[in-house]
């Protein structure tokens, strides 16, 4: 027993001094339910094989998902479109720029305002970090019924199932040109390679495998960054909710919009979201009355 807790109180403190902290939490009142923003930011570091083109400076969210653990009741994990229109400080601009050109809390302020709830921790993963926690998985399986050949991406995909590697996960969750559906399918595989890269991680092939355990652990520590307050178990925790939310019982897909393509001078194309559709969703999600299943636009048509 004694052995145990050394061993317990050794992993606690080799992730909590691993972990890379910043400001991200508004001071929001707090709501019931336990709520994650988890994002992937596409910031350069020269960590990662993007593939295709390329031209991209600074650095955008272009993942951003809500996960909500109720009280009692299903889990959820939701996107939010990276085109979302925001109002900040009276400028517009689509959402995945926020933490960019407002700073990091005003994204969580954004976020908490579409949602109606508290967020209670942060963890953005750079896409490099992304491509390397998959490939010390030794791949993850993914699928796409549709062939693909997308230069912007730099995805080839056969339609099927199959093994991914850390560079074809990354042109995965980024392809959209070539996706009928554009950025609304590039959120289903978003959630997809995540639920993917959990299910794995959790596997008794890589509980098993000490070495394993470590090269991930490490490829994950090196590209995250949290929120101040996090520490192992909310980490924990979070994995676990996102489990729950990606199985069978839980619910997934994205938030509700009122018009896809709207422009907006010196925006573009934005996607309008949907505030009252939206309100009742997050409210349903966080009191834990909606059934499991998809939600969104998506979802009902």
């Amino acid at each position: 027993m004694a052995a145990l807790i050394l061993s317990v109180f050794g992993a606690w403190q080799w992730v909590d001094s691993k972990l890379n902290r910043s400001d991200w939490l508004t001071d929001t009142p707090n709501t019931p339910a336990s709520t994650w923003l988890i994002l992937g930011s596409d910031e350069r570091d020269g960590s990662t094989d993007y593939g295709g083109v390329d031209n991209i400076s600074g650095f955008r969210t272009d993942t951003i998902l809500v996960l909500i653990k109720p009280k009692s009741g299903p889990s959820s994990l939701v996107s939010i479109p990276r085109d979302s229109l925001m109002n900040v400080d009276n400028q517009y601009m689509k959402i995945n720029a926020v933490a960019l050109i407002a700073g990091k809390k005003a994204l969580v302020s954004n976020v908490e305002q579409i949602t109606g709830q508290k967020i209670d921790h942060v963890a953005q993963i750079k896409f490099g970090g992304l491509q390397n926690v998959v490939n010390a998985l030794g791949g993850i399986e993914l699928c796409y019924d549709e062939d693909v050949q997308d230069s912007y991406s730099g995805l080839n995909w056969k339609a099927g199932c199959h093994t991914a590697g850390g560079s074809t996960a990354l042109s995965f969750s980024r392809m959209r040109y070539a996706d009928a559906r554009g950025d609304f399918g590039r959120n289903e595989r978003q959630r997809q390679v995540i639920s993917a890269i959990v299910k794995k991680a959790s596997s008794s092939e890589t509980l098993t495998n000490p070495s394993k355990i470590v090269a991930v652990s490490n490829a994950a520590m090196s590209a995250l960054t949290v929120d101040e307050k996090t520490n192992p178990y909310t980490l924990l925790t979070m994995a676990l909710a996102f489990k729950s939310a990606t199985g069978s019982n839980g619910i997934s897909g994205s938030v509700y919009w009122s018009d896809p393509d709207y422009y907006v001078d010196g925006v573009g194309s934005s996607v309008l979201l949907d505030d009252a559709k939206n309100t009742e969703l997050f409210n349903q999600l966080a009191d834990g009355t909606h059934k499991a299943g998809t939600v969104g636009n998506l979802a009902e048509g």
